[in-house]
């Protein structure tokens, strides 16, 4: 079967790699804090979302499935993001809680890739998070059936309303929304290079430790 004009156009598109490096000697030895650089240099960059990621779960039949989430912290304990915990995510994060997370930040030509544990953060973090955000945010936390079918945009827009004149100002946080934290067990940073001969290092735990080893691209 001949290509199309249009697949064929995709097919030559080309990028050369050249803004920067990724060595062992420029690394920093804790995946945590190289994570922490390289994302204080996106903001600094003004990259667009640099805090979305793409969040990797797996069902029960054993089909993967991806959705962009936003970061809302990290630390030694791991990566967190909020959500509805009765989302397909959260069903599948439910039955196996294991996850990847990826950050793409085109612009500096990087890639960050983190796979590891998850769990529901505890009720008063959920809870300090949910008070911060936006009044409408918090409504529509509760106004939306995530994942579900609905028969249009009205329901929303209805269920907004009805719970807006319910809680007014103080819509307390729903039962059913909180936050999950990735605990890493692998992380990967790609550094785009010339040739495509990508610098790839990976840490992967050992213990108490994080190995450091360098993928071939």
């Amino acid at each position: 079967m001949s290509s199309s004009p249009l697949s064929s156009s995709i097919a030559d598109l080309r990028k050369s790699y050249e803004r920067a490096e990724l060595s062992e000697d420029a690394s920093l030895a804790d995946p945590l804090a190289q994570f922490d650089q390289w994302l204080q240099q996106a903001l600094a960059a003004q990259v667009p979302e640099p805090n979305a990621m793409t969040l990797a779960t797996v069902g029960p039949d054993l089909r993967p499935s991806t959705r962009i989430v936003l970061v809302k912290g990290y630390d030694e304990r791991g990566i967190v993001w909020f959500t509805n915990y009765d989302s397909r995510k959260g069903r599948q994060l439910a039955g196996n809680p294991f996850a990847a997370l990826q950050f793409h930040w085109v612009e500096l030509e990087r890639v960050v890739r983190i796979e590891g544990t998850v769990e529901k953060v505890d009720a008063a973090e959920s809870d300090a998070y949910f008070k911060s955000r936006p009044l409408d945010s918090r409504i529509g936390a509760w106004a939306s059936p995530q994942s579900q079918v609905i028969p249009g945009r009205g329901v929303l827009v209805a269920n907004a309303a009805r719970y807006g004149a319910q809680f007014l100002l103080s819509p307390p946080r729903p039962p059913h929304w909180g936050g999950y934290r990735l605990k890493p067990e692998q992380w990967e940073f790609w550094q785009g290079r010339k040739s495509r001969l990508h610098d790839r290092l990976r840490y992967r735990a050992e213990g108490d430790q994080w190995v450091r080893e360098r993928l071939a691209p």
